[in-house]
């Protein structure tokens, strides 16, 4: 891949990357907020300013990899929104609508990012300088959204989805799982290594985003 279509790639894939995953943590935060914990305000993390969350490696250099890799679809994070889930009112239940924000707010950035694919298609032959860029963001903004939603809903802490598991299982089988979070990435790292999530997570990946992508053809 040459540099240019490198540096074409970054500029589609930019804009979306960044507030898939900048509105994912502001969603975490914000429902903690709502139901009891403030640290994400009091730490000036509930806002769109992406410098409060942009991570230099999950936000910047991973997704750039992938990109320069030419990776079947990108990933990448904010910082983590910080939660006291102690100060939640009720902190087992409320863990699980916490964890719940992030991925459901991709899923409803996909939905968006499809109406307004749609839309682009609606523009006339003239604004082809316009209707083309913003095409080819919305189609990045769907696959990225997608990935966020299905990945993070992986039952596995410290990811979403095994919060949400860790917050609906009884309290000994929630025990034993939340033990898993220290070691959660390393596991999720030696899958993708073997190959494994790959395999059971890229059919539902492109399977959502063609979903997506055909309300567009409606």
């Amino acid at each position: 891949m040459d540099f240019q279509t490198i540096l074409v790639n970054v500029t589609i894939w930019a804009l979306p990357v960044l507030f898939a995953v900048v509105l994912h943590e502001v969603a975490h935060g914000w429902v903690a907020y709502r139901l009891g914990d403030d640290t994400a305000y009091w730490m000036g993390r509930l806002t769109l300013n992406p410098i409060k969350h942009i991570d230099m490696v999950g936000t910047i250099l991973i997704p750039i990899a992938l990109l320069v890799m030419q990776a079947p679809f990108l990933f990448g994070y904010a910082k983590p929104v910080p939660i006291n889930f102690n100060k939640l009112r009720q902190p087992k239940r409320d863990m699980v609508w916490v964890a719940l924000a992030g991925p459901l707010t991709n899923l409803v950035l996909a939905l968006l990012s499809a109406i307004l694919l749609a839309l682009t298609m609606l523009l006339p032959a003239s604004a082809a300088w316009l209707a083309l860029p913003l095409n080819l963001m919305c189609q990045a903004s769907i696959i990225i959204n997608v990935v966020l939603f299905i990945f993070n809903l992986i039952p596995l802490p410290p990811l979403d989805g095994g919060r949400v598991a860790v917050g609906l299982l009884p309290r000994p089988a929630a025990y034993q799982l939340s033990r898993l979070e220290p070691y959660g990435f390393f596991i999720i790292i030696a899958l993708l290594m073997l190959g494994v999530l790959q395999s059971f997570l890229g059919p539902m990946i492109m399977g959502l985003s063609a979903a997506f992508m055909n309300i567009a053809t409606f």
